[in-house]
Parts: structure tokens; sequence; C-alpha cells
């Protein structure tokens, strides 16, 4: 199978050594750039990840040699593997893709690699962006700085972590109101992470606007039961039969975290 065909299939769908082929790839320095790059994307998806493969990403993101596009990319394959294993522990090995030590060294390393000046902006960047996978005390710092920055690819940067980080709710509800889409759609993201309050009148805006582009209307649908689950279904009914499958969808999962009570047209012949 081609590099490029697994990109659009199913991860369930690989053949057993697809991991094996995207190493060969990722090793093989005369293979065309771009096919290095979907390796190092598809090869931190929890499918096949494994320490080999992490490793492999390692050297890659650590080789001053290589594109930063692809020591970018290689940063952020590496974000599944962390978050899976911060989140499973190491008490069974089945539910962790990589082993305790080489969790161990993606934390070391991508803080040694955060705080070198001379790596370029861009993978600092998404190094910070993987790191906080699996948070640790030095991240609060490290994104304060970020948001502080004039940058406004650093602010994206912070505001992306603060999903993961607490404590970061004044920055969340100040980028609703930022002027560039990509700011707004991280902070909407992490006021649903937070169940962020003040974030209400801007999510209900956002939901019930027909204006608001459809990315952005799925993360507001998402975090709306997050903030006030008791309000969900009315909030969300204009899209409850939405032609829009995969609104829909989103509509279903919003009402279905809230806990509130949600009758598909089926149900009602029924009754």
């Amino acid at each position: 199978m081609d590099i490029k065909t697994f990109k659009f299939t199913p991860a369930w769908e690989w053949p057993e050594d697809a991991g094996k082929t995207f190493l060969e790839v990722l090793r093989d320095e005369k293979s065309d750039e771009s096919d290095r790059l979907v390796a190092a994307e598809l090869a931190g998806d929890l499918v096949v990840v494994n320490d080999e493969l992490i490793d492999t990403l390692l050297s890659i993101l650590q080789r001053k040699d290589a594109s930063e596009t692809l020591r970018s990319q290689a940063a952020i394959s590496l974000g599944p593997a962390l978050e899976q294993a911060d989140t499973e522990g190491f008490d069974d090995p089945e539910d962790t893709p990589v082993t305790e030590e080489m969790f161990v060294k993606i934390q070391e390393t991508l803080r040694t690699l955060y705080t070198d000046g001379d790596v370029p902006m861009e993978v600092r960047r998404r190094v910070l962006e993987a790191s906080v996978r699996a948070p640790r005390k030095w991240h609060r710092d490290a994104v304060r700085g970020a948001y502080k920055s004039r940058d406004d690819d650093w602010k994206l940067t912070a505001v992306f972590c603060m999903r993961y980080i607490r404590g970061f709710d004044k920055q969340i509800l100040e980028s609703l109101e930022s002027s560039n889409p990509d700011i707004e759609y991280q902070a909407v993201c992490a006021a649903g992470t937070w169940g962020v309050k003040g974030a209400w009148s801007h999510i209900v805006s956002l939901v019930t606007s027909e204006d608001t582009e459809k990315p952005l209307l799925l993360a507001a649908i998402e975090a709306v039961p997050s903030i006030r689950p008791g309000e969900t279904a009315e909030i969300l009914d204009e899209l409850m039969d939405s032609d829009d499958e995969e609104i829909a969808d989103a509509v279903q999962e919003a009402l279905i975290m809230s806990g509130e009570p949600w009758e598909d047209d089926e149900d009602e012949t029924l009754h």
C-alpha cells in the first residue's frame, strides 16, 4: 500500500504491518519529504504507536538538519501517546501505547527543546502543544509566556494549550473576542473543556447564528452541556433536526452529555 493511501484509509483498516511501513519511510532519508510527513503524521496514531516509532519521531524532532515542517509534525504526533499514557498510567501495558521509560523520555526531550532558544519557533510551538497533553508544573509559566507574546501564532498555541491546563479562564474569555478565527475556535474549545461560565453568551451567539462556520459551530455545540447542561435542549433545539449529519450527531452527543432527555423522530412515532 502506498504511504499516502494510508492517510485516506481508516486506521482500523490498516494492515498489521502498517507501523513497520511508517517506520521504514521515516528512517529512509531518501524518501520524498511528502511521504515522510505522512508517515510522521500517521505514526502517532494509537493503533500503531509504540516505543520504536516514538523513538524515531524523537530522533527526527531533534535533528537540526531536518526541515521545520517534518520536525513540527514529529512533535505533534507525540501528543496522543503522551495523553494516553498520562491518563491510563502503566499498570496495564495493554492500555498504554508506550513504556513508562519512553513516556519520561518524551517529556524530558520536549521540555529541553522548548527551553532551547535556538530551536525554530514553529518547532517550539508544536513541542509545547504536544507536551501539554501530559500537563506538568512548568507548563503554566510556558503557556502564560506564550499568551503574552505579541505574535499571534504564539498566542494561538497558548490558547490551544489552555484546553489542557487549568486556571486560564480570564485569558479564554479574552480570546473569545479575538479577531483571529483560529484563536476564537481554540478559546471555544477551552471554554467547553473547563465549563467557563462567562463564555455562555458567546457560545449561545455562535450556536444561534446562521453565519457561524461549521467547525466553530461544532465546537460551540460541544461546549454547551459543559457550561449549562440544564439548558442544552433549549439552546440546541433549532439544530436537532439539521440536515447536516455531523451537526445533528454533535447535538445528540451534547444532549447525552447534558443528561437531558432526548427523543428522535422514530421514538416519537412509537409513543
